[in-house]
């Protein structure tokens, strides 16, 4: 973990109380936390990941409510107790041999009535209970959150400023990787599309196709386990009119969907917002090809939201919307503040649109024109 962003025991006791608190309801003995995202944030900000592509994290915690530890083996243990800060924050250390497995687990949690975040020892499955509690940023989240957001921009902006016509979707996501991990930021999603690409896929995984005109770069990056998402557009060359009224149109829906993100409202009403906007702009069935986002936090989509989401809004929740017409799309994180919601990831310099709501006005991006 940067020392720099060290987590408050204050900010660990708020999260404790609300493990506890899930116990006590679910009356229950013990909490097992084996995924990555989940240790994340339990431990404000602590990276227990080897393998990107593995979910599980190198450690496990094990919480009631009289003890907290960290069950984890000879491998991992000196780095969770040091560089992440773990031992400082008053974390027990159960280590085990490489070689032993969970049996130091199975040993301690016998006889527990006892809940996870995943399919283990035949626990209680609390996967979406713990999802809607981390979604509940802390106001030390929302200033880490701010942090990666500004480094994922600047790295955005870096990668944008390096693309030129006849780079492949393969070397544009090279440079937009190695600009966010010079950063110490880890690419968790990386899509790139050029030319018809953009037009044809949602979410193109890059490829070798060659930029002619016109690309289309999509980052989630990861710091301290919080994830914020971001999209920028590029085009080379006269702009054709159908681009950019499509860019106009999904800056309209986009500003609309940030204005209705206020508390008191839910996930279901930003997405009726949404589908409002859509109609009124010309494009009624686009949102049907699509997501279009949801709360934000150690996951890309903590929520996605749907017509039918019930959800509520809070104060300090990151949201990541992303309304798409094929051939633009606009998405941004931002923070629900306490009198309007603040953008994160937004890029200094940056073309934008001013989109004039009824009390609002909110700055959307729009596609940079190059020669």
């Amino acid at each position: 973990m940067d020392l720099s962003q060290s987590p408050s025991p204050a900010e660990l006791n708020v999260k404790l109380d609300q493990i506890r608190g899930l116990l006590a309801e679910r009356e229950l003995d013990g909490l097992l936390l084996r995924r990555t995202e989940n240790l994340a944030w339990a431990t404000c900000g602590a990276d227990a990941y080897i393998n990107i592509a593995d979910s599980i994290a190198a450690a496990s915690l094990l919480i009631t409510q009289s003890e907290r530890m960290v069950l984890t083996n000879n491998i991992e243990a000196a780095r969770l107790m040091e560089e992440e800060g773990l031992s400082q924050l008053g974390w027990k250390f159960e280590v085990s041999s490489w070689i032993n497995g969970d049996g130091r687990l199975q040993e301690l949690t016998r006889g527990m009535r006892l809940g996870s975040d995943s399919n283990h020892l035949q626990a209680a499955d609390l996967s979406g209970e713990i999802a809607s509690l981390r979604s509940r940023l802390t106001p030390e989240e929302g200033g880490r959150f701010r942090l990666l957001a500004k480094l994922c921009a600047e790295g955005m902006q870096d990668a944008m400023d390096s693309v030129q016509p006849g780079m492949s979707e393969f070397e544009i996501a090279g440079v937009l990787s190695e600009s966010v991990r010079s950063r110490g930021v880890q690419p968790v999603v990386n899509l790139v599309a050029v030319d018809e690409r953009i037009y044809s896929y949602r979410h193109p995984l890059p490829t070798d196709k060659k930029l002619s005109k016109y690309a289309m770069l999509i980052l989630c990056g990861r710091k301290w386990g919080l994830i914020c998402s971001l999209t920028r557009l590029v085009h080379f060359g006269f702009l054709p009119d159908e681009i950019r009224k499509k860019a106009e149109a999904v800056a309209r829906i986009d500003a609309e969907m940030i204005g209705a993100t206020r508390p008191g409202r839910t996930l279901g009403d930003v997405f009726g917002q949404a589908q409002a906007a859509y109609v009124a702009i010309g494009y009624p069935d686009e949102w049907k090809r699509h997501h279009q986002g949801g709360s934000a936090g150690y996951a890309p989509r903590e929520v996605t939201a749907t017509p039918s989401s019930s959800e509520p809004i809070f104060l300090g929740q990151a949201f990541a919307w992303n309304p798409s017409i094929a051939g633009a799309k606009s998405e941004d994180t931002i923070l629900v503040g306490e009198r309007s919601n603040e953008i994160i990831t937004e890029m200094p310099g940056w073309p934008c649109v001013e989109v004039e709501l009824e009390n609002l006005v909110v700055s959307r991006p729009t596609i940079l024109e190059r020669k």
